[in-house]
């Protein structure tokens, strides 16, 4: 299956389109799975790794945007990988509110927060802009599969 993704540079004024193949193509799962990996290694890093449950609890919603962007993107009906992708957003939504109670339990500054929180929201901007995509995207004819 082949997509046109959307992917902005950092100031979000530059569009780039790209076929995507796969679903470590797509620019919102690359964000997503960037997010994920910087709470991994902010968790790591802070006393919050002695908190067993708020750790999985964070650890859980920033590995399930990138979940479930892969997941959708297996489905191959847009109607369905919509749906998978609002998941994702609100995985991404819930991943920026547990770093700021991580912020009120004392576990992390705001400033190590900030930039995870704008990965957050540059994440799902691009989850936002392939969901208005697919609205009008056909799924894909199964009598004549691309090459």
């Amino acid at each position: 299956m082949v997509l046109e993704v959307l992917g902005f540079g950092t100031n979000n004024a530059s569009v780039i389109s790209m076929g995507a193949r796969s679903f470590t193509d797509l620019h919102c799962w690359q964000l997503a799975n960037d997010l994920k990996r910087g709470v991994y290694g902010l968790i790591d890093s802070s006393q919050a790794r002695h908190d067993t449950k708020f750790s999985d609890q964070i650890r859980d919603a920033a590995a399930s945007a990138p979940r479930n962007i892969a997941e959708g993107f297996g489905r191959y009906q847009p109607r369905e990988f919509s749906q998978y992708l609002r998941i994702a957003n609100g995985s991404l939504m819930e991943t920026s509110d547990h770093l700021r109670d991580g912020v009120d339990r004392g576990y992390f500054s705001q400033a190590k927060i900030d930039s995870l929180l704008i990965l957050a929201k540059r994440a799902s901007a691009a989850v936002t802009r392939l969901i208005r995509y697919l609205r009008n995207a056909q799924p894909p004819d199964p009598q004549n599969p691309e090459p």
